[in-house]
Order: C-alpha cells, then structure tokens, then sequence
C-alpha cells in the first residue's frame, strides 16, 4: 500500500478525514472544547489520575517534584522548549533524581493529533525519541505544503516503515484517546494554551527557561 501525496493542506486534511483514525479531523475545531480561563494550581491526587492513554514517566517515581506538561506538535514554542530547555531542565532535574516529567497530548490541529499518533505508534520506549525528533523537525513537517510527505520521511528516519505509518494514522481507538487526553486537560484542568506545565500542581504556561524553571523547583527540592 502507498501513500496518494496530498497536493496542499487542505487536501492533507481530506485525506485524513477519510481515513478511519481521523474521521473527525477536518471537523477538529469544532470538536475543541470551550476553553475556560486558566486557574490556578491544582490537587496533584487529580492530576496524578491517569486518563485514556498511560502516562509514560521520565525519572524517578519518588522524585519531590512532579511535572506535567501538555502541549502540541505543531506549537513552536512547545518545539522550543523541547529543542533548546528540555535537555537542560533534563540533565539538572530528571538525571539527578530531583523531579520526573511526563508529557500529555494537547493537540490544537489535525497535524499535531497525527504526530502524536505516531509517536504513540513507536512504542513507549521510543516515544520520547519521536516527541523530540517530531519537534526538533518541526519546520520540515508541520509548516509544508505537503505535511504527511514531510512526516513520513522523518519518521522512517526513526525505523518505521511506511506500512506502519499508515496503519498508524487509521488506528480509530488512538486518534480518540489522543483527543480524550486533550479534552480532559481543558475541561478539568483548564488548560487552554501549549505549552503548559504542571509542577507540583502549580500551573505554568509557556516556553520557560532553565532559569525560571530552577525558581519554581529548587525550592521544592530543598523543602
């Protein structure tokens, strides 16, 4: 089976909307909720409650500090706090035992629900391999006339075949959690842009620095 190359976005999006898994793309945002505005911090019993796709957790389980982030493929400041923050925040905090992190899907777009597929599609041991990948390529894939060309080509930079990648993206019951992830994240958590954190319950949003980041924990850490 090949892959029919969509010609532009909006053809893109048909083509997605026809296949199983993304039946209800083109109508994504439609199907967004009502965005509250953004709260303040949250119980961390609620936020630890895992929703219809596992958590996968980097760190230790018995780390002081806890971070949540929720954010979008497509977000370029999600890409930039993955590409130019995240290994930093990981060497001082994650590497060290002091905070674990996880990553929620928060897709904004059809795109950023087909990458995150995708990385659902690797495996849990290489998921965070393809978030990192998928960002760092962002401009390759998520701003091109053709998407799904550019998306494919970088993946199979990662081993997976072309088989795969489609059946990947016709996967009905993942295209639905991926999007259950988001509505929980804005119906319950009120989280209404990418990216946004969770640390130790505080709500965060935003592409912060190391240095902002260390104002938040360190004090976590030494309490």
């Amino acid at each position: 089976m090949t892959i029919e190359r969509p010609n532009t976005r909006r053809q893109l999006l048909e083509r997605m909307a026809a296949a199983g898994a993304l039946a209800a793309a083109s109508q994504l945002g439609l199907a967004l909720p009502a965005l509250a505005q953004a709260a303040g911090d949250v119980p961390m019993d609620q936020l630890l409650v895992e929703g219809a796709l596992p958590d996968l957790w980097i760190g230790r389980k018995d780390a002081p500090v806890t971070i949540i982030e929720y954010a979008s493929m497509t977000c370029p400041h999600c890409a930039h706090f993955h590409t130019e923050t995240w290994p930093e925040l990981k060497a001082k905090y994650i590497d060290t035992g002091k905070a674990r992190f996880v990553l929620r899907e928060f897709p904004f777009d059809p795109l950023a629900v087909a990458g995150f597929m995708v990385a659902r599609c690797a495996g849990p041991d290489k998921r965070e391999a393809m978030v990192d990948l998928l960002f760092a390529q962002q401009q390759n894939w998520a701003f091109k006339d053709k998407p799904l060309e550019g998306l494919l080509a970088i993946i199979k930079q990662a081993g997976m075949s072309q088989q795969t990648f489609e059946a990947c993206l016709r996967d009905k019951p993942l295209y639905d959690n991926v999007n259950a992830v988001r509505d929980r994240g804005a119906n319950q958590f009120k989280v209404d842009s990418t990216p946004t954190f969770f640390i130790n319950g505080k709500k965060v949003s935003g592409s912060l620095s190391l240095a902002e980041f260390s104002k938040i924990i360190d004090p976590l850490v030494k309490s």
